[in-house]
C-alpha cells in the first residue's frame, strides 16, 4: 500500500478516513449487525472474514450507506454522514463491487463510464479515465464488446474498472472472486494486489477465504453473528486468535481443552485427555485452558530416537486419516487426543505414511497459543 515506512520497514498508517460508532441493523426483531466501534485508516486494506451469515455484507452495505434503516454514526473524513455530509455526497466518494457483477446492457466502455457520467464528468476526462482503467485491468480490447457476452472473469474486471474509474476515496469489495474458477480468480487477485499497492486506495474487502485476506490485507477482522470478534494484523489474528471460534476459522486445526496440573519457571503442564502438554506461560494450577496448535507447527517422524528436535512435546500417535489438500497433505492423528499435521507430498512418501501407521508427533511449547476459558 502507500503508507509511509519507518526505518525498520514497518508501515505508518495515515489518518482515519472512516469511523463507525454503535452500528446496529435489525430486521424482524433479529440483530444482524452490532459493531460498537470501527476505524479505517486512509490507504489501508481491511479484510472482513467469517462464515456465511456472519454479517460481512451487511457491514459493507451499512458503511457504504446503502441501507436506509440502521442506527449508529458513520464519520467520513471527520464529517458525520447525514448530518455534516449528505449521504448522497458521501456515496459519490465511495464505490462498491458485488459478488455478482452488476452490469448494464451496454458496451464494456459504457459500463466503465457509468459512474463518471453520474458525476457529470466531462467527455474527454471520461474517455481518458475509462481507457486507463480498461488497460489497468487487462480488458482494453473489450471496450466495444457487449457486457452480456463477457465471461465471469471479464465481467468482474469490468466492475472493478468501473469502480476504480471514479477514483473512490474508499472501495468496498463484497466477495468479488467467490464465483470465479481458480485460474481466473488467481489472475484477478494478482492484478488487484498490484493495483491496490500502486493506487493506495483505501479498501474494505469481505471474503470467506483467509488466503485472500492474508494476501491483500493490512488488517483482518473476524466476524460472526454480526459482531467483530477480533481485529488486527494478519499475523496476530492467525497466530493469536482471541477465542475458540476465531481459532477454528483462521486455520487452527487442533483445539484442545485441558487443565493446568503443574508449573515450573515459564512453563506449565496441562493435562489433555490424560496426557501432559508443556505450554509456555504463567497460569495457575487448576486453571482451565484452551490450547490452539496450527498444523504446520506439528512435525511427524517414524524414528523419533534418530530425529533431533528441541520440541518439549513428543507424543506417539496413530494416523487415522490422510486428506489431500492440494500442495500438502493433512494428517489426522490420535495421540490420546486429536492432533492434525500438514506435511508435503515428498515427506509423505519419504516416511511411507499411511492410514493406521504409528508415528511420533512433536510440537514446541512456544507453538501453542493459549486461550483462557
Amino acid at each position: 500500500m502507500v503508507h509511509k515506512l519507518m526505518a525498520d520497514g514497518k508501515k505508518i498508517m495515515d489518518q482515519t478516513i472512516l469511523e463507525a460508532k454503535n452500528l446496529c441493523v435489525e430486521r424482524a426483531g433479529t440483530r444482524l449487525l452490532d459493531v460498537p466501534h470501527l476505524e479505517i485508516d486512509e490507504g489501508e486494506v481491511l479484510s472482513l472474514i467469517g462464515p456465511n451469515g456472519a454479517g460481512k455484507t451487511t457491514l459493507l452495505a451499512t458503511l457504504c450507506h446503502l441501507f436506509k434503516y440502521f442506527s449508529g454514526t458513520i464519520v467520513f473524513k471527520e464529517k458525520e454522514v447525514d448530518n455534516e455530509l449528505a449521504a448522497g455526497e458521501y456515496r459519490k466518494k465511495v464505490a462498491m463491487v458485488f459478488q455478482e457483477p452488476l452490469l448494464f446492457n451496454a458496451t464494456v466502455f459504457e459500463n466503465v463510464a457509468a459512474g463518471l457520467r453520474f458525476r457529470n464528468i466531462g467527455r474527454q476526462e471520461i474517455k481518458k479515465s475509462v481507457e486507463e482503467n480498461l488497460e489497468r485491468f487487462g480488458i482494453g480490447h473489450l471496450g466495444n464488446r457487449s457486457a452480456r457476452t463477457l465471461s465471469g472473469g471479464e465481467a468482474q474486471r469490468t466492475s472493478l474498472a468501473r469502480a476504480f474509474a471514479i477514483k473512490p476515496d474508499i472501495l468496498f469489495l463484497d466477495e468479488p472472486f467467490s464465483s470465479l474458477d481458480p485460474p481466473t480468480r488467481e489472475s484477478l487477485i494478482d492484478d488487484l494486489e498490484r493495483i491496490l499497492k500502486n493506487s493506495g486506495t483505501t479498501t474494505i474487502f469481505a471474503t470467506h477465504d483467509r488466503i485472500e485476506a492474508l494476501r491483500l490485507s493490512d488488517r483482518i477482522a473476524v466476524m460472526n453473528r454480526g459482531r467483530i470478534l477480533q481485529i488486527g494484523a494478519p499475523d496476530d489474528v492467525m497466530n493469536h486468535p482471541a477465542d475458540e471460534f476465531v481459532a477454528s476459522f483462521v486455520g487452527v486445526e487442533t483445539i484442545l481443552k485441558g487443565k493446568v496440573t503443574g508449573k515450573k519457571t515459564g512453563i506449565v503442564m496441562v493435562s489433555v485427555s490424560g496426557r501432559e502438554v508443556a505450554v509456555i506461560g504463567d497460569y495457575g494450577v487448576g486453571e482451565s485452558l484452551i490450547l490452539c496448535i496450527r498444523p504446520e507447527n506439528v512435525t511427524l517422524s517414524t524414528n523419533p530416537s534418530e530425529t533431533a528436535t528441541s520440541a518439549r512435546n513428543i507424543f506417539p500417535g496413530t494416523i487415522g486419516r490422510i486428506v489431500p489438500m492440494g500442495l500438502f497433505q493433512k494428517v489426522e492423528l490420535d495421540c490420546g487426543f486429536p492432533l492434525v499435521a500438514y506435511i508435503t507430498h515428498d515427506s509423505l512418501k519419504a516416511l511411507s505414511l499411511c492410514e493406521g501407521a504409528d508415528v511420533s508427533a512433536s510440537f514446541k511449547a512456544t507453538a501453542i497459543h493459549v486461550v483462557r476459558k
